[in-house]
């Protein structure tokens, strides 16, 4: 299993040709707690860089991006009732959707976590 990030702060767990998707512990951090989450249902179509998923905290809204393109397997049903999992656990029990990658080759311009890390360092 690897995992890509965004300058979005959205995460990407890929395993073969399946991918979960989800917003990092930086980002949780920067909403604030976590009120609401919208995820796509299983069959929806994400193109990488396009609105995916909405979250909403006390403080803002904001639009997840798909990493990349692909449709989507499953969503994160335990968001519905209970949003705070992007709080308690953003990079694990708090991902929002699984998808089957449509071009692998666009995992290419990600940031591994080293990647990742530098990059939030500079904000």
């Amino acid at each position: 299993m690897t995992v890509y990030f965004t300058k979005d702060h959205e995460w990407i767990s890929v395993e073969g040709s399946t991918a979960t998707v989800g917003i990092t512990d930086y980002a949780q951090a920067q909403l604030g707690d976590i009120v609401f989450a919208e995820v796509p249902p299983a069959g929806t179509a994400v193109e990488k860089g396009k609105e995916a998923a909405v979250v909403e905290s006390v403080k803002a809204a904001s639009d997840v991006y798909a990493p990349v393109s692909g449709t989507v397997t499953e969503a994160n049903g335990e968001l519905e009732g209970d949003p705070a999992l992007i709080n308690t656990s953003p990079e694990r029990e708090g991902w929002f959707f699984r998808l089957e990658l449509s071009d692998p080759s666009e995992l290419d311009g990600l940031m591994d976590a080293d990647g990742y890390k530098a990059f939030v360092d500079t904000l």
